[in-house]
């Protein structure tokens, strides 16, 4: 064999080995297509598609750091004649809520849990803890689940107390038709009462025309056979909104167990775009259900917003207290600031 011969026996050697090796040569998969999140805005702002599915959630909350003052604040806000060791009180609370919502044939079909984490030093009484604040589902206008009452509903500022017990396991039906709503709830009164078995009814019925609203709302607690009757007005006038409120019970029931009537209003004026001052009053008619017995407070709110997500507010209200026996005059407030996101 001479060189030549040598040379392309060599090369055709080399040629196989190498298509051997392409042949048995691992090739790396393409990666696959990532699903990135993407922004829902059928709902409002702040909701995002779940990866893989047509359902949109949003995150949301706040954190609260608050000092308030007060008689005997540390037992007071556990409800009126509670005797407490000290006349403030410092705590911090986070809320967090998860809104999920998605469209069906049905309507709009959502599901909401928010918690609230509190911490105060005094543990005793019973304000650190971790609490269920709502867990309901809705379809369209019907709603179940644990979730605040439409006595809930209050008027801008501090000073008004407009109802008793305001959140229950229910069921309830709100038509909405635009500038007309009227709804329905049965609600679960174990625990609010002596009594293991109660129901409550609730009906509203809500006209808004042009910046004027007004809702009538009525309640039943049918294991004391009482019931409670407000009107809500809220108009806008100038650069603010002014609201004013009326309750009248038969007697103490679930809904208002304060005295037999009250008439509450404040208006909130804005100010500027980050101040906002709001004055209100309130006063209490056979308070407790005593005759000629009753009780005025006024006082002040005063909203700030320091900037994109954190706003903070300052409220002094002044109560004058009459049983018969003498007037009991106190100070009450609170410093907040508040991280929302």
């Amino acid at each position: 064999m001479n060189i030549k011969s040598l040379l392309f026996a060599s090369a055709a050697a080399f040629t196989a080995v190498s298509g051997a090796q392409a042949a048995d040569a691992i090739v790396a998969a393409e990666p696959e297509p990532v699903e990135y999140v993407r922004v829902c805005d059928a709902f409002g702002t702040g909701y995002f598609y779940i990866p893989g599915t047509e359902t949109c959630l949003k995150i949301s909350g706040y954190v609260r750091f608050q000092v308030s003052y007060g008689p005997d604040e540390v037992n007071k806000r556990q409800g009126w004649g509670a005797q407490g060791t000290s006349d403030w009180d410092a705590f911090s609370r986070a809320y967090l809520a998860f809104s999920s919502k998605s469209d069906t044939e049905l309507g709009t079909l959502t599901g909401f849990f928010a918690g609230e984490f509190n911490a105060d030093n005094d543990s005793d009484v019973g304000d650190s803890l971790i609490n269920v604040d709502e867990a309901y589902i809705q379809l369209g206008g019907l709603k179940a689940g644990f979730f605040y009452s439409w006595w809930d509903k209050g008027i801008n500022g501090e000073t008004d107390s407009l109802a008793n017990i305001t959140e229950f396991n229910s069921i309830a039906y709100l038509y909405d038709g635009g500038s007309i709503q009227a709804g329905v709830a049965l609600n679960e009164l174990e625990g609010t009462t002596t009594k293991a078995n109660g129901i409550g009814i609730q009906g509203i019925v809500s006209v808004t025309v042009g910046g004027v609203s007004i809702d009538l709302l009525g309640g039943y607690d049918t294991e004391v056979e009482e019931g409670a009757i407000r009107a809500l007005l809220s108009a806008e006038v100038g650069p603010g909104v002014f609201q004013m409120a009326g309750v009248w019970t038969s007697d103490p029931n679930t809904y208002f167990a304060a005295s037999e009537w009250t008439l509450a209003a404040s208006y909130r004026y804005n100010a500027t775009e980050k101040l906002a001052i709001t004055p209100g009053i309130q006063y209490w008619g056979d308070l407790g259900f005593v005759n000629d017995a009753d009780q005025w407070r006024g006082g002040l709110a005063v909203d700030y917003k320091i900037t994109e997500g954190l706003a903070s507010r300052v409220s002094v209200q002044y109560t004058s207290r009459d049983l018969g026996a003498g007037t009991d005059d106190f100070v009450t407030g609170f410093v907040r600031l508040q991280r929302d996101f």
